[in-house]
């Protein structure tokens, strides 16, 4: 057992608040002639739903899903049987009703966990070239496929440019190339966030051409032996030692009816370095193909070299779950409205400092906090919806949006008829905010929704401050927008309303650099919860909003997920 190296604690259950009405004594009037009775004190204003989501019921609800005895919730282990229990238990308590397969509050999810061993080096050869790369300081691989061993023989290498197939940017990557039994190299990110002219696509905002996952995507649809993606600090907005940590550990991945057969053998990354020795071994120039690759018509070309390399795998199927209720519409119960929060962490791990459980208090114990709140409020709210409203909390979010992806491609309602959703992750517990950030911003209608609930707070939308890195793409209303339905994904996070945009600034460095992924990621009793509180009333009333009106929200002209909607 692991006892000696975790904290003990107790598992917290949610508060409960009540009103205390205040009493009032009438007197006996003095005189004997008729009189107005006395006044009486009004009784006070029963709270509005929104109101009723206060910083307490967060709290509450923080500490129970955070708490050491929820084992860090990873996917398959004791973990995740006690956090899919307690948020099936409170949906039920509350009175919703269960949405997943035969009358169950529980969405099965089939993954295979795949740990990989690859061989120490990858051996590049041609034009009378050999050169020999090592495993983790100069390459990670990995592979989908779901078999013992993978192995790439004398696989012709050609470069790609950014690997991205755009036709409403009039690009294309792979015009005229054949790279069937080949493997590509493509630079990391996209023509317009990692290159010179902010013309190209959005500029120093990554779309989804720029993430890892559409490249290795891009790549099998076209037949590739084996993609491997060029790291760049810089363009990446993250070091090599992230890409390492990621490609290390048993890893799970979607079951596929076809069991991965479909993706590229291989899958992984080249340093900058690696890929500029591989590059002078073809006889090219790294500078030159970086700058032929940010030019409107560039065209990929062969290397004029073969790689070698193979990968030994151990697989493991199982299935974990999403959990999901619904509360059914009044007059318009055939269309929803979706709230989702992720539940999976990182379990018990590493011993950082004498503990071992990563609760993840903050990612993403604060957005199932909020999303109860919010399940509550509407079930407790004088007026119904109009529209069903469902609550999702998914699983394998760390691991690639396993279960909020498992979800979009086996909804438990129609996409046809799902409005919206709204996603709330990592919220800051640090008190209540002047902003409203919005990651992604300019895709969708629903912008202008959270703007209005913003003006009811007092608060101001602000766009993305670092839209480089990509964010949009990294939690799971990103599995929703891929499939089409509008996604929002908001909360207040660069300037707090009593102590300036220095202090938040200060606080995230903090907790990024000291708790993120680590077991430090632990409820604090001493966290101010009214903002995570705050952008829970105003995801209320959005919802409320969507709920309530007949319309859909459209995604904006240009939005890459716009064509997927009209579908």
């Amino acid at each position: 057992m692991f006892l000696s190296s975790v904290r003990a604690s107790r598992l917290p259950l949610a508060g409960l608040l009540g009103l205390a009405l205040a009493g009032c004594q009438s007197t006996k009037p003095t005189a004997t002639l008729a009189t107005a009775p006395p006044p009486t004190a009004a009784a006070p204003t029963p709270p509005t739903p929104t109101e009723a989501i206060t910083a307490a019921d967060i709290s509450g609800y923080l500490q129970a899903v955070s708490s050491d005895e929820m084992l860090g919730r990873k996917p398959f282990t004791a973990g995740e049987e006690r956090i899919t229990e307690y948020l099936a238990t409170q949906f039920k308590s509350l009175g919703l009703q269960p949405a997943g397969p035969a009358g169950s509050y529980f969405q099965p999810v089939p993954m295979v966990e795949i740990a990989v061993s690859p061989a120490p080096t990858m051996q590049i050869t041609g034009k009378g070239q050999k050169l020999s790369l090592d495993y983790k300081t100069d390459y990670v691989v990995f592979s989908q496929r779901e078999q013992p061993t993978v192995a790439v023989q004398n696989s012709p290498l050609v470069f790609a440019g950014y690997g991205v197939v755009a036709p409403e940017y009039g690009w294309d990557d792979y015009a005229g190339l054949d790279v069937k039994g080949k493997t590509v190299v493509v630079l990391v990110n996209d023509p317009g966030n990692a290159g010179q002219d902010t013309t190209l696509f959005k500029g120093k905002a990554m779309t989804y051409y720029g993430r890892w996952t559409y490249k290795y995507d891009e790549a099998a649809r076209h037949g590739a032996a084996g993609l491997l993606i060029v790291h760049d600090t810089q363009p990446a907005a993250y070091p090599w030692s992230v890409v390492l940590s990621g490609a290390l550990g048993p890893k799970l991945r979607p079951q596929t009816a076809d069991h991965g057969a479909s993706k590229c053998a291989l899958e992984g990354w080249l340093t900058l370095d690696a890929a500029k020795r591989l590059f002078t071994a073809a006889g090219q120039s790294y500078d030159a193909l970086y700058a032929a690759a940010n030019q409107r018509g560039f065209r990929p070309r062969p290397l004029g070299l073969t790689l070698s390399t193979s990968l030994r795998q151990k697989l493991r199927s199982q299935t974990s779950k999403n959990v999901l209720a619904v509360l059914p519409g009044t007059t318009n119960a055939g269309e929803y409205v979706i709230y989702s929060a992720h539940w999976d962490h990182f379990g018990v791990g590493k011993v950082i400092a004498g503990d071992s459980i990563y609760n993840g208090a903050v990612d993403d114990g604060t957005g199932l906090a909020a999303l109860l709140s919010i399940a509550k409020a509407f079930k407790n709210a004088p007026e119904k919806p109009a529209r069903s409203i469902v609550f999702l909390a998914v699983t394998g979010e760390e691991q690639g949006l396993l279960g909020s992806n498992y979800y979009a491609q086996h909804p438990a309602f129609p996409l046809a008829k799902t409005v919206a959703d709204l996603n709330m992750d990592m919220l800051w517990p640090y008190g209540r905010m002047k902003d409203l950030t919005v990651i992604g911003y300019g895709q969708s209608e629903l912008e202008d929704y959270a703007r209005a609930a913003a003006k009811e707070q007092d608060r101001y939308l602000l766009p993305d401050q670092t839209p480089e890195t990509g964010m949009f793409y990294r939690s799971d209303h990103f599995s929703f927008a891929h499939v089409g339905v509008p996604s929002l994904y908001a909360s207040g996070g660069f300037e707090s309303r009593s102590q300036g945009k220095a202090y938040i600034a200060q606080k995230r460095q903090a907790y990024t650099t000291n708790m993120y992924h680590k077991p430090a990621d632990q409820f604090d009793p001493g966290w101010d919860l009214s903002g995570v509180a705050q952008d829970a009333q105003l995801y209320f009333r959005v919802g409320q909003r969507l709920a309530d009106e007949t319309t859909f929200p459209q995604w904006r002209a240009g939005s890459e997920f716009k064509a997927a909607r009209s579908k």
